[in-house]
């Protein structure tokens, strides 16, 4: 599914404070501060359902959560905060047409201007659709696939743009076997709109490796939110100039980031132990866990291609 979920700000400032609402904040809260877009109808339900019971959206009124393929174009609201889940899922049924005049052709063609590139590559259109869904001083927290961090072509191109005109400022790097689509190697990608400048607004990005060495599965060792707290600390999002670098933690200034190969994103630096020592392999029932993971999303990715091209054949 492709959820992307939008705040206005008012009612997180009470939140930031450790302070009760006001009156006026729970009504904002309630009826003008979230919204989404989820391509799925049974999700984009469950969605609704959710809010609904959490006192967000009165049952008379209409829904936040738009099921549409958000891809499309660009709805003209602008946000203080998008958050997304992995676009992994269903493919979109248009074409993107960005501000460079090529064009992808599929069953609906949307000329996007407001895209740096233009790609047939779905996680690479979100990013761009969700840096224009921001406000100036707008923040995103976005899930991303390993590719988006180091895709050549208009990957390069719209990492390159988001660099220089967004601040760009932490990269999570999740652990494995976290997620339904097993195999997945995704990323937590944070980022700041901007005024327009002729300088670059990312002067540093902060890379917090959890990944290597780490070893998850989502039955018997399921990553939990203790697992997160040395990344919350060290994030520091009460003062970012705080941050300090730890083994996990390192980080990165704009020059070193366009220097490398196409603009790559994905920045190693911590030895991985089980290829250096075999004494240090995770137990056999992990390993077994994750081979069965990976069989399990190539014979979904295969399915999926194998559904594509039977789907063009009788196009």
């Amino acid at each position: 599914s492709d959820r992307v979920m939008s705040n206005h700000q008012p009612s997180t400032k009470a939140v930031q404070l450790h302070r009760l609402l006001d009156p006026d904040e729970k009504l904002q809260l309630r009826c003008e501060a979230l919204h989404g877009w989820e391509i799925v109808d049974a999700t984009a339900r469950l969605c609704a359902m959710n809010l609904l019971l959490h006192g967000i959206v009165a049952a008379d009124a209409e829904s936040p959560i738009i099921v549409d393929d958000a891809l499309k174009g660009d709805p003209g609201k602008r946000f203080d905060m998008v958050l997304t889940n992995p676009p992994f899922g269903k493919k979109s049924s248009v074409t993107m047409m960005g501000g460079d005049g090529e064009i992808y052709r599929d069953d609906l063609t949307v000329v996007r201007d407001d895209f740096w590139a233009t790609t047939s590559n779905k996680q690479l259109n979100f990013v761009q659709h969700v840096k224009t869904l921001l406000k100036i001083n707008g923040r995103a927290a976005m899930v991303v696939p390993d590719n988006v961090l180091f895709e050549g072509g208009a990957g390069q191109t719209v990492r390159g743009r988001l660099l220089h005109d967004y601040d760009v400022h932490t990269l999570l790097r999740l652990p494995t076997g976290i997620f339904y689509a097993q195999g997945v190697k995704a990323n937590v990608l944070f980022f700041d709109r901007k005024p327009a400048s002729e300088t670059p607004w990312t002067q540093h990005l902060w890379v917090y490796d959890l990944r290597t060495n780490m070893h998850f599965t989502r039955k018997e060792n399921p990553l939990r939110r203790e697992h997160l707290d040395d990344f919350v600390e060290c994030y520091q999002a009460a003062d970012r100039s705080n941050r300090k670098e730890s083994e996990r933690f390192h980080r990165f200034t704009f020059d070193e980031l366009l220097t490398r190969d196409k603009v790559n994103l994905d920045l190693l630096w911590l030895r991985d132990e089980s290829l250096e020592d075999a004494a240090k392999l995770p137990d056999p029932a992990v390993i077994a866990a994750e081979i069965v993971e990976d069989l399990e999303a190539a014979l979904a990715q295969f399915t999926e291609i194998a559904t594509s091209l039977k789907g063009n054949q009788l196009g």
